[in-house]
C-alpha cells in the first residue's frame, strides 16, 4: 500500500512514518519544515520527502493519506484531498488499525510525563526481554529511535489528550484501546484546543470508557483532576501512586528513603519494600513517572524488583533535562518543559542536585498555551529556583513580556533575539559550578548549537 503523509516531519507523524515503512508500506510525506533530525531519520528508511504542500506531491495512485492534526482547511495539499475524493485518515486511527489491533497497548496519558515515562515503560520491557514495539514523542536514551514495532504483542504509546485531525476533534487516546493505561496528572493546556480544564476532563472520562475490565488503570494519589474523572465512572481497576514517607491505605506504589535531588529512592509496594533506584535523573517528577513505568510493567508481566534494576540503568530521554555540554566550569541543559508546573519541578530538581550553585533559564514562550499568555500568573513562580532568567520575546510572540519579568521572583531579562540571548549568557559572571537550562518545545531558532559554538569560543 502507498501512503502519504501530510505533516510527516512532526515527532508522531515521523514515527508512524517509519512504523508503518516497517510493515512494509510504500512511504512519502510533505511538510513545510523538512530539516534534521527528522528528515535524515526518514530519508534513511527510504522514505519520500517532499517540501511544502505542493498537490502534485500526491501521487494519484496514492491509496491512503494520513492528515497531520497541524493541516486544516485551505491547506492546498488538504482540499486536494478532499476535492479528489482521496482516501484519508488520521494518524491515531491509522495507528489503532494497522499496528495497535491485537496488540497489548501500553498508554501513557496525562498533561506533564509522559514521554519520560513512556521511555521508562519501554526501557523495563526492552530489558526484560520482551521487545515491545513503541511509539514515543522523544527519543529515549536506551534506544536509537521513537518508533519501532517490536516483535512481542506489548507496544508502548504515548497518548496524547491533543486532537486527531481537522475532521476528528476527539483527544488521540480515544482511538488506542490500551489495556494498561497511565493517567500521570491532568492540568490545563492546549489552549488552542480546549476552552478550559472542564473540556480536558471530558476527553480523559471518553477515555475510561474506552479501558477494558480486565485492564489497569494507574494514576497518582492524590490528584483532585483525576478524582473528578473517575468519580464520572470508572470500570477498571485502578492502581495509585505517591512520594510519602507512609503509604495510605489507598495507596499502593510509594517511594521513601528519597535522596535530597531524588537521585536515589526506595520502591514500595504497600508494606514491602520492592528495590532501591539510583540514577542520574533527578526532581519528584520522575519518581512518580518511575513509580508509574513499574505499575506498568508489571501489569505486563515484569517483576517489580526487574523494573527497579532495570531503571537503574536508564538514560533518560533527549530533550528531557539532557546534559548537552560541559564546557569549563559550565554544564548546560536542554529541557522540554513548557508548562509553569513541569518548570517548576524540574528546576526544583536541579537545585536539588547543584545546592547552591547558580542557575541559569532560558525560556521560549512557544505553545500556544504560552503564547496566549494563559499562564502569566502561574509563571513567575515556576522559576523561583533560578538565579537568572533570560525571557526570548521575539516580534512573533504577540505581546510584550514586561510585566510578566517583574513578578519573576529573581533577577530576569528580556532577549528579542538569539545573539542578544548568547552575548548576555556571554556576559554573565562566571562563579563555579554554573548551570544553563534551555526551556522549550521546539527548535528555539537554533539556540542551542548556537550557544554552544560561541561558548566554545569564549572558552578558547
Amino acid at each position: 500500500m502507498h501512503i502519504h503523509i501530510l505533516g510527516i516531519c512532526g515527532t508522531f507523524m515521523g514515527g508512524l512514518a517509519r512504523l508503518a515503512s516497517a510493515l512494509g508500506h510504500q512511504v512519502s510525506g510533505s511538510d513545510e519544515n523538512v530539516y534534521p533530525p527528522m528528515s535524515e531519520q526518514l530519508q534513511a528508511a527510504g522514505i519520500q520527502l517532499h517540501e511544502g504542500y505542493d498537490p502534485a506531491q500526491i501521487d494519484p495512485a496514492t491509496d491512503i493519506v494520513i492528515i497531520g492534526n497541524a493541516l486544516s482547511r485551505g491547506n492546498p495539499a488538504v482540499e486536494y484531498v478532499l476535492n479528489s475524493t482521496l482516501a484519508y485518515t488520521s494518524g491515531p486511527e491509522f495507528l489503532a488499525h494497522h499496528i495497535l489491533r491485537d496488540r497489548w497497548v501500553l498508554a501513557v496519558a496525562g498533561t506533564h510525563g509522559k514521554t519520560t515515562t513512556s521511555s521508562m515503560l519501554a526501557w523495563i520491557l526492552e530489558d526484560a526481554g520482551l521487545d515491545p514495539g513503541f511509539l514515543i514523542g522523544g527519543v529515549p536514551g536506551n534506544f536509537a529511535q521513537s518508533a519501532r514495532l517490536g516483535s512481542s504483542p506489548f507496544f508502548i504509546v504515548e497518548a496524547d489528550e491533543y486532537d486527531s485531525a481537522f475532521f476528528d476533534k476527539r483527544s488521540k487516546f480515544i482511538h488506542y484501546h490500551p489495556r494498561t493505561t497511565v493517567i500521570n496528572n491532568i492540568e490545563f493546556d492546549h489552549a488552542d484546543i480546549f476552552p478550559d480544564l472542564a473540556a480536558i476532563k471530558q476527553q480523559f472520562h471518553h477515555l475510561l470508557r474506552t479501558l477494558p475490565a480486565n485492564g489497569l488503570l494507574i494514576t497518582p494519589k492524590p490528584d483532585e483532576h483525576i478524582e473528578d474523572v473517575l468519580k464520572s465512572g470508572c470500570w477498571t481497576p485502578t492502581e495509585h501512586f505517591c512520594q510519602a514517607t507512609a503509604a495510605d491505605k489507598e495507596t499502593t506504589w510509594w517511594a521513601s528513603d528519597c535522596s535530597p535531588d531524588l537521585g536515589s529512592f526506595t520502591v514500595r509496594l504497600g508494606n514491602q519494600t520492592i528495590g532501591k533506584i539510583s540514577w542520574p535523573l533527578q526532581g519528584r517528577h520522575n519518581v512518580s513517572n518511575a513509580l508509574a513505568a513499574i505499575a506498568a510493567a508489571r501489569h505486563a508481566g515484569v517483576p517489580a524488583a526487574i523494573a527497579c534494576e532495570s531503571l537503574s540503568r536508564f538514560a533518560g530521554v533527549k530533550r528531557r533535562m539532557e546534559k548537552i555540554a560541559t564546557i569549563g566550569n559550565l554544564t548546560i541543559y536542554d529541557d522540554f518543559a513548557h508548562h509553569p508546573t513541569a518548570i517548576a519541578t524540574t528546576l526544583d530538581g536541579l537545585r536539588k542536585h547543584v545546592g547552591k550553585a547558580s542557575i541559569t533559564t532560558i525560556l521560549e514562550l512557544r505553545s500556544n498555551t504560552m503564547k496566549a499568555g494563559i499562564h502569566r500568573k502561574t509563571l513567575p513562580p515556576s522559576l523561583a529556583n533560578s538565579n537568572q532568567v533570560i525571557l526570548y520575546e521575539p516580534d512573533s510572540l504577540g505581546w510584550k513580556l514586561d510585566n510578566l519579568a517583574a513578578e519573576i521572583p529573581t533577577s530576569s531579562q528580556i532577549c528579542k533575539s538569539i545573539d542578544d540571548i548568547i552575548n548576555t549568557v556571554l556576559q554573565l559572571s562566571r562563579g563555579e559550578n554554573e548551570n544553563i537550562v534551555i526551556m522549550s518545545n521546539g527548535d528555539f531558532d537554533g539556540l542551542r548549537q548556537k550557544l554552544l559554538e560561541a561558548l566554545n569560543q569564549y572558552g578558547q
